[in-house]
């Protein structure tokens, strides 16, 4: 495939898959021959791009010309459509295009449909943090990759200190590696305990104060979590999850399911063993105190976007949040 598209908001995994794809295609001695990006600011990027791809490369290696932060899959003008229908199917054999951009491809984009013929695309999207099992994958795929040896405990504790931080993840499980340099044990939960900070378990602690309407212990985590420099839209996001889920299977059990496959797909749980603890979880709540707390998470999460204090609209959703959860 002669283009690369790579979309999403993760963006230290796509930082990495450039970099890989930078030293397949590239010889070190002829980069600056054969290697051109393409910032968005840049007038007639795309086009630019396309008349740059079509010359071969020099050298060795191959040449690969990078649309960087690109909308070439969200808005392409005519002239640059045009451009696009005539380079591709001409491009050289040993020259790569590679588009990025953190918004999905739009489907229905003329562009789009054209460049699927040509192109290999992946999606470097970032883990909602509410999927504890794709996020415990994740990890057990960054230590094979960096070569730490963990048991599943391990993984659950990392899945739950780091969230979908993929930067982190990668930070600190090359601190792992440093720390049990030498050794063929698998790591023990007091050395990750002690190793690595536990951000997003206090997020969902902070979820289960709510819960319970207990304001002083839910403010308490609130300043913890400020203190460790948490982001707060980081904060509403793992939120946002919690309440999502918890919603599903409250409504799922008033009316009447029992299943918990059935409740763990609605839900989008891949462990249905997981249900029961959230039915527990649930058990003393309502459908509409569930219902009440998703507009005050969306009104933090637009004023956090909107650059307002986040210590003090996180204190101040909190206080309403857990207002909704002490009336019984």
């Amino acid at each position: 495939m002669p283009i690369y598209v790579y979309w999403g908001e993760d963006d230290f995994a796509t930082e990495k898959a450039v970099a890989a794809l930078r030293d397949r295609i590239l010889d070190p001695l002829w980069i600056s021959f054969n290697y051109t990006a393409f910032p968005p600011d840049q007038p007639d990027a795309i086009i630019q791009a396309l008349n740059q791809v079509m010359t071969p490369a020099f050298g060795a290696g191959g040449r690969l010309v990078w649309l960087v932060n690109s909308n070439l899959c969200q808005q392409c003008p005519e002239n640059a459509l045009s451009e696009l229908q005539r380079t591709l199917p001409a491009i050289p054999e040993n020259s790569f295009l590679l588009v990025t951009s953190r918004s999905k491809p739009d489907e229905r984009l003329k562009a789009t449909k054209f460049i699927k013929q040509f192109a290999e695309i992946r999606e470097f999207s970032l883990i909602p943090p509410w999927k504890t099992e794709l996020l415990v994958q994740a990890v057990n795929e960054v230590a094979q990759d960096v070569g730490v040896k963990l048991t599943t405990q391990t993984a659950e504790i990392l899945a739950e200190s780091i969230g979908n931080d993929t930067r982190l993840l990668y930070t600190e499980m090359e601190k792992l590696r440093l720390f049990m340099a030498g050794s063929n044990k698998p790591l023990d939960v007091k050395t990750v305990t002690l190793l690595v900070r536990n951000t997003t378990q206090n997020t969902l602690q902070l979820a289960a104060a709510i819960r319970t309407g207990d304001t002083a212990k839910a403010l308490g985590i609130v300043g913890d979590l400020i203190n460790a420099a948490e982001p707060g839209l980081r904060i509403v996001a793992t939120l946002i999850g919690q309440f999502r889920t918890w919603l599903w299977v409250k409504i799922m059990m008033e009316t009447g399911e029992r299943n918990p496959q059935a409740i763990a797909q609605a839900a989008e749980i891949n462990n249905p063993k997981r249900i029961y603890f959230l039915q527990q979880e649930v058990k003393s709540l309502s459908v509409q105190q569930l219902i009440s707390s998703l507009p005050l998470l969306l009104e933090l999460e637009v004023s956090l976007k909107q650059g307002a204090s986040e210590t003090s609209i996180l204190q101040t959703k909190v206080i309403e949040l857990c207002q909704v959860y002490q009336k019984r």
